[in-house]
C-alpha cells in the first residue's frame, strides 16, 4: 500500500486540531503550500505545519516558545510543543490573514518595521540558537554547484568578498539580539483574522545575531531598483522610530547593512538561477536585475563596519 502523502496526513492531524469536539466537521482543508522545506495546511482557522526534514525538537521547541511568549510580536503557537509526524516536526498554529500580493500599495513596511524592532529589543532566552540567515544563504549558494550558468562566477566572487560570519564560516559578531531571520512580507499575518494587527510569522530562522539582517531583504530591494524609494524610507523611518537598534537612529544606515545586504542578494540570485533551470525557463526581468546587481558587487568591496568586519 502506497504511503500517505504527507500533506493528506497533516490535514487530518489539522482537522483533529481545528475540531477536537466535532471530528465530523464539513471544513474542507487547504495546502498552502508543500516545499521540500515546509508543508503547510489550514482547516477553518487552524493551520498545520510540517517543517524541514532534519529539523530537531531542540532547535524548533525554544524558538516556538518565543512565539507563545512574545504574543504581541509573533503569532503565538496552538500547541507549546512541537508534535512529529512521518518523522518530521509539526506545529499548530492560529489562522491569520497574510498580505495581499496583489495590492503593493497596502504593504504594511511601517508594521514590519515596528514589530522588528520590538523584537530585536526583546532579551532572548539563554536556550534559544543562532538565527539561521547566513546558514540559508550559504545553502541557496551551494545548490549553484551543479547548475552551470554565466552569472555563477559572478554571484561566487561576491560571496567570497562578504566576511566570514555572513557566509555562515563563523560565529555572528551579535550574539544576544534577538532576530526574524527570514523576513519578507510573506511572513506577516493579521491575526484574529481578517482585520486584526499584523504579528510575524514563522519561527524556522529566529534566534540569536545580528539585527541588520532582517532588514537586509528590503535594503537589497531598494539597492536593486526593486522597491520605491518611498517605501523604503517608510520602513527604514518606523523602525527607526521604534527604537530598533540595527542601524544608526540618525544619519547613513548603509555601513550596518552593506554586509546582510549584499549576502540576501546573492542568495535571492542563486535561488533564481536554481529554480529557472529546475523549470527550464529563462530568468524574468527581476531575477536578471538581481543577478546584475551581484554582477556589479563582485568588483566593489562591502562596507565593513568595526563590530561586523569578523
Amino acid at each position: 500500500m502506497p504511503a500517505t502523502p504527507l500533506p493528506t496526513h497533516l490535514s487530518t492531524h489539522a482537522r483533529s486540531a481545528a475540531h477536537a469536539n466535532h471530528p465530523h466537521c464539513p471544513c474542507e482543508a487547504t495546502t498552502l503550500a508543500d516545499r521540500p522545506d515546509a508543508t503547510v495546511v489550514r482547516h477553518g482557522a487552524t493551520v498545520a505545519k510540517a517543517h524541514a526534514p532534519g529539523t530537531t525538537l531542540s532547535d524548533l521547541s525554544p524558538r516556538v516558545a518565543v512565539a507563545a511568549r512574545l504574543t504581541g510580536i509573533l503569532l503565538p503557537p496552538l500547541t507549546p510543543e512541537p508534535g512529529i509526524l512521518d518523522g518530521r516536526p509539526v506545529t499548530f498554529w492560529p489562522y491569520g490573514t497574510p498580505v495581499d500580493p496583489d495590492d503593493p500599495d497596502a504593504a504594511p513596511w511601517e508594521a514590519a518595521a515596528t514589530l522588528l524592532a520590538h523584537l530585536h529589543r526583546t532579551p532572548p532566552p539563554l536556550t534559544l540558537p543562532a538565527m539561521r540567515g547566513p546558514a540559508k544563504a550559504a545553502r541557496a549558494l551551494a545548490a549553484l554547484d551543479a547548475i552551470p550558468h554565466p552569472a555563477t562566477p559572478h554571484l561566487l566572487r561576491a560571496w567570497a568578498a562578504l566576511p566570514a560570519w555572513a557566509r555562515a564560516e563563523a560565529p555572528q559578531p551579535d550574539r544576544t539580539t534577538l532576530c526574524h531571520g527570514d523576513l519578507h512580507l510573506g511572513q506577516l499575518v493579521r491575526h484574529p483574522a481578517p482585520d486584526g494587527p499584523w504579528l510575524l510569522i514563522d519561527v524556522d530562522d529566529l534566534g540569536t545575531g545580528v539585527p541588520a539582517w532582517d532588514l537586509a531583504r528590503p535594503a537589497a530591494w531598494y539597492a536593486c531598483g526593486l522597491l520605491a524609494p518611498e517605501e523604503w524610507a517608510r520602513f527604514l523611518s518606523a523602525y527607526r522610530e521604534a527604537g530598533g537598534p540595527a542601524v544608526p537612529a540618525t544619519g547613513d544606515p548603509w555601513p550596518a547593512l552593506d554586509i546582510p545586504a549584499r549576502a540576501l542578494t546573492v542568495q535571492t540570485a542563486a535561488r533564481s538561477i536554481v529554480k529557472a533551470h529546475a523549470r527550464s525557463r529563462p530568468l524574468d526581468e527581476v531575477e536578471l536585475s538581481v543577478i546584475d546587481a551581484c554582477v556589479r558587487m563582485a568588483s566593489t568591496a562591502p562596507e565593513l563596519t568595526q563590530d561586523h568586519a569578523e
